[in-house]
């Protein structure tokens, strides 16, 4: 499946992605916000395609037209999620390479994502966490209209850490109500 918007191109990850995914998931300012450790070289970030990026509903943000890999945008549909939620249900996730930032192509990548998961696939619920000191991330569910439903205390081993994450949902009827003011 391949998706677009004006500015970009949600695609699959191939493993020729793993230098482009390399240089921007190398950066300490990236990963460990949301929940994922540094990438250690190329070889490593390969490994991370073909194990984890290779999952169904799993995109790699490109820019229009035909660009490289600048981040990566995804839904956890299920029990494939941290949170315990339904089959009808997902947690998206998504993070962009730090040259990227501000410029507003993450939000436009969720809601592109949030209409595949809402008519598409027909999902009911979108759950979207971030950490506490992810300010960005917060900034993004904000935008894209998720709102705040609770708080959670919890170890995330890839990091070794224990995080406060902030969990917010948007249903389908919302997002629907979104859509007519828009």
């Amino acid at each position: 499946m391949i998706l677009k918007t004006p500015r970009l191109l949600l695609r699959p990850w191939q493993e020729t992605d793993a230098e482009s995914l390399y240089d921007y998931a190398k950066d300490p300012r990236v990963g460990p916000i949301a929940g994922w450790p540094v990438h250690t070289s190329v070889e490593n970030s390969r490994d991370i395609i073909r194990e984890i990026l290779s999952a169904d509903e799993t995109y790699a943000v490109t820019l229009m037209p035909g660009g490289a890999a600048v981040g990566s945008i995804g839904l956890l549909i299920g029990e494939r999620s941290n949170l315990n939620i339904p089959v009808n249900e997902a947690e998206i996730g998504y993070w962009i390479g730090v040259p990227f930032w501000g410029q507003g192509l993450i939000p436009e990548a969720v809601r592109e994502l949030m209409r595949h998961a809402f008519e598409d696939l027909n999902l009911d619920v979108l759950w979207c966490g971030y950490f506490d000191e992810n300010e960005k991330s917060k900034r993004v569910g904000e935008k894209c209209g998720f709102k705040f439903h609770h708080t959670e205390n919890k170890e995330w081993p890839l990091i070794n850490a224990v995080k406060i994450q902030h969990i917010t949902r948007l249903s389908k009827d919302e997002w629907r109500e979104i859509q007519k003011c828009q």
